[in-house]
């Protein structure tokens, strides 16, 4: 039974949640400032400086309109740091000047590029017909900063962010779990096929009256929780809010709800350019989706900023479930909560951070939501993984897991299995060795590494040869220089586009919440001293634990012994600089020249 509080205690909770909120706000604040002017002086470097650093394309040609009104545009070189999905400024070469249009790059292949301007009212073509040539492509992004602060305005001016959200994410709230619901969850869970812990997370969720957590190690299949946690609460009548940071994290988890509960309703809502990869339909405003005039439970996804916007603006949801919480903020979490009356974090503090520009104060606020609520008594951890082979597990098993992850009966001991045996790089490709570090003992490499790129397109395209699928193999990189260089020279040992879109090569960032059979890792770096200088990106062992856990059967780690001598000054980025040689020193060891 609550206590009601004197007006002394009324003040100081008054006190503490302004303060709270100042928080937040401060942060929003310097983030977008932050930005804004790292882009400014980005902008005002001239063309070649951009194009040098990888910051902008040049001698840009637009070459007509594509499907669904997308520009096509020609370049004759392409050393840019851009990957598909980014925010771009097309303009005459300063970026701040008018001509200019906010565009997003759809399709990337070298110097033949597919831009998308959904949402702008359309681009001028005329101006493109009478100058075609000349253009530049610059960075860009969206602040969206406006929406956060309203959403944090609104939490504190309304009951419910007053009486749950900010106490909940304060610790001054606990929730409650209803045991007849918690028996049914687990019911349901058992009939699902759920194995324990799975059935345990599915009946916590589904019986709390407020929260609960999921943390989904690689490969646990929290993604299959989520679907049929959804199922349940839909049949009940619960209008379910889908949510994450990223479309591809909303995409996949709707996805997985069609296919696991075909009879639920689902829908998308937002612009059509994010649903390439969408297997649901897509509506681009709520109020012209049919779960507009649907009386019974539905799911929807969306990112938390289509709350605040005429896309989702006033419609409200029984339950909201962030997938991949790990790389939410707080802020950010607040404006999908204000949606719902309650909340499922599904994700994993021991993977991929928020991303944050500023290096703000330690402490709640540069925290995920997940981080901030784990360990405080209503979450549960799924402990088996169906990906990784026991090799693979053991590893990321110890370090981040307490020992507790393992791998599933009948993935402990898969191996590659290659329809035709390699005929070169035999020894690197070895089914025996599931977890390998070819060492090339190159030195002073930074940001980009011609001979990893180049043993990686070779490694690849021999995997191709013996038969392994394209869409198997995976390669990830710390830097987007990287990746383009693996890229460009897989255009000229594999022709053919459609085998090249089916393999990924990507950094970390994007490959979160992907699975290969083999996945190659390029380490790049072999300059101690930049290492150092990058330690806290380079060795961040989040970052490690995603890139090493993606392959089913078999990991590869590309790189130089010589990135182990980097000492940075602070005591926890010297323990990660230890903890990768630890990784390395597991794996099977191939030298492949250098010297020294």
């Amino acid at each position: 039974m609550d206590v009601p509080l004197d007006s002394d205690a009324r003040e100081r909770q008054r006190r503490a949640m302004a303060a709270f909120l100042k928080g937040l706000a401060d942060l929003v604040l310097e983030e977008s400032s932050a930005q804004r002017h790292r882009l400014l002086q980005q902008w005002s470097k001239p063309v070649a400086q951009r194009v040098a650093l990888g910051r902008a394309v040049e001698n840009v040609t637009v070459a007509g309109m594509g499907k669904g009104g997308r520009l096509i545009l020609h370049c004759t070189r392409n050393d840019s740091r851009f990957r598909e999905g980014d925010l771009l400024r097309l303009n005459r070469g300063d970026p701040a000047a008018a001509p200019h249009w906010q565009v997003s790059l759809e399709q990337d292949e070298d110097t033949e590029l597919e831009v998308s301007a959904e949402g702008m009212m359309g681009l001028p073509t005329d101006v493109f017909l009478r100058e075609p040539e000349g253009w530049v492509l610059d960075e860009d992004f969206l602040d969206l900063s406006q929406y956060t602060l309203d959403a944090l305005d609104q939490v504190g001016d309304t009951a419910v962010g007053r009486t749950q959200i900010l106490p909940l994410l304060m610790g001054r709230r606990e929730p409650k779990v209803d045991g007849a619901r918690y028996q049914r969850g687990l019911d349901l869970a058992a009939a699902w096929g759920l194995n324990w812990n799975q059935g345990e997370a599915l009946a916590q969720a589904y019986a709390s009256d407020l929260v609960h957590l999921i943390q989904g190690p690689p490969g646990t299949g929290k993604t299959r929780v989520l679907a049929y946690l959804a199922q349940a609460l839909v049949e009940e009548g619960e209008r379910v809010f889908v949510t994450a940071f990223t479309h591809r994290a909303i995409n996949n988890a709707l996805n997985m709800i069609a296919r696991r509960a075909p009879d639920v309703p689902v829908a998308k809502i937002g612009q059509s350019s994010r649903a390439d990869d969408l297997t649901v339909a897509n509506h681009e405003q709520f109020v012209t989706s049919p779960m507009a005039e649907m009386a019974g439970g539905y799911v929807l996804g969306a990112t938390p900023f289509a709350t605040r916007t005429s896309r989702l603006q006033g419609v409200e949801f029984d339950t909201v479930i962030f997938d991949e919480a790990s790389q939410i903020t707080l802020p950010l979490a607040i404006m999908g909560m204000l949606a719902a009356k309650r909340f499922v974090f599904i994700g994993d503090h021991r993977q991929l951070p928020p991303v944050l520009t500023t290096r703000y104060s330690a402490g709640v606020f540069r925290e995920s939501v997940f981080g901030a609520l784990v360990d405080r008594g209503f979450d549960t951890m799924l402990d088996e993984t169906y990906r990784l082979n026991a090799e693979l597990t053991d590893w990321p098993s110890r370090q981040f897991y307490e020992g507790r992850l393992v791998s599933v009966p009948d993935v402990a001991g898969r191996r590659m299995v290659y329809p035709l045996p390699p005929q070169r790089l035999a020894a690197i490709l070895d089914p025996a060795q599931p977890k390998v570090f070819v060492d090339l003992g190159h030195r002073n490499i930074t940001t980009q590494c011609r001979q990893e790129a180049s043993l990686a397109v070779d490694l690849i395209a021999e995997l191709l040869a013996c038969g392994v699928a394209p869409g198997e193999i995976g390669v990830v990189a710390p830097y987007r220089a990287q990746g383009r260089a693996i890229r460009n020279l897989l255009r000229q040992a594999v022709p053919d586009p459609r085998i090249r879109r089916a393999l990924v090569v990507d950094t970390v960032e994007r490959m979160q919440g992907q699975e290969r059979d083999v996945v190659l890792v390029s380490l790049t770096t072999s300059n101690p001293g930049f290492a150092a200088d990058l330690a806290e990106f380079f060795f961040q062992p989040e970052r490690l634990n995603v890139a090493i856990t993606r392959p089913r059967s078999k990991l590869i780690i590309l790189g130089s012994r010589h990135v182990l001598r980097a000492q940075p000054p602070e005591p926890e980025l010297q323990a990660a600089v230890a903890m990768l040689a630890d990784l390395l020193g597991t794996c099977s060891y191939h030298s492949a020249g250098g010297g020294g």
